[in-house]
């Protein structure tokens, strides 16, 4: 039986409703409640059970004069310009395969891009801190072997700093003058496989001939990745930024993993998700610690929206 077209194109939205209503559902039970949840609970007194005394906005209060939290915006603010700068090895190095002039090696470098993603991050990240260990890591090792170690102590001892001895192996995540550095070493060569694959995909939207023009202007390799390569890709600059913000102040696993609970030896690595963590799960504060998400998401929201207003690309 043949419906009319009106009918046949009222049936497909209406076999286009039974899936996509399931799927709102699924997105608000499961996404944006707990948000709400987490909302509500940041006014109470809340230690994960029955139990819960409304306190209006004292969390809010607290956290605004809680001096672990303040000093871990300072360390996240220093973890996120460091990062910035980590992008610069994923764009440079997505220009070069860009620039390849076989489509099969283009292919080859992105195949062996995508192989490391297969390694769990859990996996990555402790085998960074075993690089790391003092006594049996490769990264002491190499500063051992070349001879670094000899001019770490002489710069010690020309400020006066009490860091690096002859004799005695770098605690890096034993020292707290040493945990942001080795924060910062983390992920060395800081090539991040989905960036670079971001940055390919915008690099391969420029057609040839802007290349063949600016050939013919005589425009050299430098000048072609900041005239033309580098403008044309800031939609994946700002969408990295965006990850960027989002994981460096969101994100608390690296510092949970490497050092502790407590951000290591004196707290010198501790950022704000890690003591919302803590407070949460090892004061048993919840009412505190959803606080300090919401403080979280508002500081967030406000830098993405920053980044969004600035980070502009002309069409």
């Amino acid at each position: 039986m043949a419906f009319p077209l009106s009918r046949q194109k009222l049936l497909r939205e209406w076999r286009l409703y039974f899936f996509v209503v399931p799927s709102l559902v699924m997105v608000l039970t499961f996404a944006y409640f707990p948000a709400a949840s987490a909302v509500y609970h940041s006014f109470f007194d809340w230690s994960g059970g029955e139990a819960k005394q409304y306190i209006g906005l004292d969390n809010f209060k607290r956290a605004f004069t809680d001096s672990t939290l303040l000093n871990s915006f300072v360390t996240v603010g220093a973890l996120m310009v460091f990062n910035l700068f980590k992008m610069i090895p994923s764009i440079l190095l997505a220009v070069l395969i860009h620039r390849l002039f076989s489509d099969r090696w283009q292919y080859v470098y992105r195949a062996l891009l995508v192989v490391p993603m297969i390694v769990p991050q859990l996996v990555t990240l402790f085998i960074w801190k075993f690089i790391l260990d003092p006594n049996l890591g490769a990264l002491n090792r190499v500063i051992e072997a070349t001879g670094l170690k000899s001019v770490l102590v002489a710069i010690n001892d020309f400020f006066g700093w009490s860091v690096f001895f002859e004799g005695v192996p770098i605690g890096w995540l034993s020292q707290p003058e040493l945990i942001l550095p080795a924060l910062f070493i983390w992920g060395f060569p800081w090539i991040g496989t989905v960036g670079v694959l971001i940055y390919l995909a915008g690099l391969q939207s420029i057609s040839t001939e802007i290349y063949e023009a600016a050939e013919l202007d005589g425009i050299g390799p430098f000048k072609k990745f900041i005239y033309i390569e580098l403008p044309l890709i800031l939609t994946q600059v700002r969408l990295s930024l965006v990850l960027l913000i989002i994981g460096t102040l969101g994100g608390y696993g690296l510092q949970l993993l490497l050092l502790n609970e407590y951000g290591g030896p004196g707290g010198r690595g501790m950022v704000p998700g890690l003591w919302m963590y803590n407070r949460g799960f090892v004061a048993g504060e919840f009412g505190y610690a959803c606080a300090i998400g919401m403080i979280l998401f508002v500081v967030i929201l406000s830098l993405t929206i920053i980044n969004n207003r600035y980070v502009r690309v002309e069409k």
